[in-house]
């Protein structure tokens, strides 16, 4: 007599469920390219994405029916001005990981976009020039990296460029970032006379004779022992001194200790040529082996000892018109823990709202594909149904909460205005949404009858922004008005402090967006003086958003 199948118990399903989940979990590596502006970081990212097949040619996405061009750097304002202002959510395969790589802007007007986004990520890349070094804006997003302990590798570019010594950089590194820098390549020679690196782990030597800067290109590999008599074209003195510095650098250096990198104690550092390819690949493979797979983002109190297929992730950022064609907006969340499955129900932990996510898709850029299923480290984009805020997090089954957005000191403030009575509608929608995707931030008078849109923001340019975009999507004009403030200090005080508070001539009492309390100053010296007179309240440049 024949018997029916069993169907597997739900504690089988559920240990299959984890097993493929944490098999999924560790073939992801998810991380931020983190520079200065003009170090190279789009070029970077768009040629480790020509490494990964994801195009063919740099710029070219290759698509599922035609080529198509889409380049991280998506936006019309972006590709007018030739810098980053927004961040974006890039995926492929390389070696069978699946790499989710989010390119941030570098210039320091859009910082607070950064560093929301570095929240998403397990690692950090930081692209240093050759030849100018350390900047200030890397120095400041090092700096929030090392804050989150998010372990950084280093690429140094453009060494086909003249430029300082790779040793000078090393130590300039070291010096500024307190953090042991170690060598996975050597530099064959600098500027002209660049011919290569050497692989300092097997002594082998990459060739690169051609130069195309927009295909993939292979190098030559052969041995450090045979270098001389295979090319005898590469001059004996170039093998020679930097022979000497390999030899230099081996005797003075330490070994890299994944230990030690992922506790921000050391950063491994690779040479190379974004621009014409030189290294890319060789950096790849090493980035794959380095870069830690995705760790949960839950607080520490709640972060489970044991892997769950619970799903839990975090809305990091909100873009309004991503594809003008679609003229919807897109919540960027970053699955922490579980399996994101299409059309599951979740809880908004804010909010306690349960809401149904039947619209996912993977981000390439400004193009969209509908996906199924996602898990730890992926970026999804969710359509935005108007209940989302910046910071997030949507559960299922179990209420959690993720760590915090910050929301920093503003340094411009003014007043915008629509200059068209008749688009005043589309004006007022179109900045609702700008302020939700946090593209600025807006403070209302505390004490005033009429609320008005006091907007602020990091830096200057993040205004430019906010008007091309109100004009170009929302075909609403403006005008701007500047305010005096530069500086706001967020404060949390009884209800008899807030009435007794002593604020100086030029200051203003306000409200965020978010309902809190908040001082805006003129200067440093009203700063002090704001400190002098309320000794009892704590004023913060910088405040954590969490909803717990």
């Amino acid at each position: 007599m024949s018997t029916l199948p069993t169907r597997p118990s739900t504690v089988a399903r559920s240990a299959q469920s984890i097993a493929e989940i944490e098999t999924q979990r560790l073939r992801r590596r998810t991380f931020a390219i983190i520079s200065h502006p003009d170090a190279g970081k789009t070029t970077l990212t768009e040629k480790l994405l020509l490494f990964g097949n994801s195009i063919e040619i740099a710029g070219a996405v290759r698509g599922r029916k035609s080529e198509r061009t889409a380049k991280s750097d998506w936006m019309e304002m972006e590709q007018e001005r030739g810098i980053s202002v927004s961040s974006t959510a890039l995926t492929f395969e390389f070696a069978g990981a699946q790499v989710n790589l989010l390119d941030t802007p570098g210039h320091h007007d859009f910082s607070e976009d950064t560093y929301r986004t570095l929240m998403a990520a397990d690692a950090a890349v930081m692209v240093i020039d050759l030849a100018k070094g350390i900047e200030s804006q890397t120095e400041k997003l090092f700096r929030v990296c090392a804050l989150r302990k998010i372990p950084v590798l280093t690429f140094v570019n453009k060494v086909d460029r003249r430029g300082r010594s790779p040793l000078e950089i090393l130590d300039e590194i070291e010096r500024k970032f307190s953090i042991e820098p170690v060598p996975q390549n050597w530099p064959l020679g600098s500027g002209e006379d660049f011919r290569g690196f050497v692989d300092l782990h097997n002594d082998s030597v990459h060739l690169f004779d051609e130069h195309r800067a927009n295909r993939r290109i292979s190098s030559k590999v052969v041995s450090w022992s045979d270098l001389e008599s295979i090319q005898p074209a590469i001059r004996p003195d170039l093998i020679d001194a930097t022979g000497e510095e390999v030899e230099l650098v081996r005797m003075a250096g330490a070994s890299l200790e994944r230990s030690q990198f992922l506790g921000g104690a050391q950063t491994p550092v690779f040479f190379g040529s974004a621009l014409t390819n030189f290294g890319i690949e060789h950096f790849l493979h090493g980035f794959l082996k380095l870069c830690p797979p995705p760790g949960s983002r839950q607080t520490p109190e709640q972060r489970p000892a044991e892997p769950s297929s619970n799903f839990s992730g975090f809305i990091f950022k909100i873009q309004a018109n991503l594809d003008p064609r679609h003229r919807d907006r897109v919540a960027f969340l970053r699955v922490c823990n579980g399996m994101f499955e299409r059309d599951m129900e979740v809880t908004i932990a804010r909010s306690m709202k349960k809401i149904r996510l039947s619209r996912a898709f993977r981000i390439f850029g400004q193009d969209r594909q509908t996906i199924e299923e996602a898990y730890p480290g992926d970026i999804i984009g969710l359509v935005c149904p108007g209940e989302f805020r910046l910071g997030d997090t949507l559960c299922q089954n179990e209420i959690v909460h993720q760590e915090g957005l910050p929301q920093f000191s503003p340094e411009f403030f003014a007043v915008l205005d629509c200059t068209d009575t008749a688009r005043r509608k589309q004006f007022d929608r179109g900045l609702k949404q700008l302020i939700e995707e946090g593209a600025i931030q807006v403070f209302h008078d505390a004490h005033a009858k009429r609320r008005e849109n006091l907007l602020a923001a990091v830096g200057e340019l993040q205004f430019d922004v906010v008007r091309y975009r109100l004009e170009s999507e929302y075909n609403a004009p403006t005008s701007l008005s500047w305010r005096p403030y530069k500086l706001a200090r967020w404060f949390n005080a009884t209800a008899e402090q807030k009435s007794n508070i002593k604020l100086p001539y030029s200051a203003k009492l306000a409200l965020d967006q978010f309902g809190h309390d908040a001082v805006l100053l003129q200067s440093e010296w009203d700063i002090k003086a704001l400190h002098r007179a309320n000794p009892d309240i704590r004023f913060e440049e910088m405040r954590v958003t969490t909803y717990e």
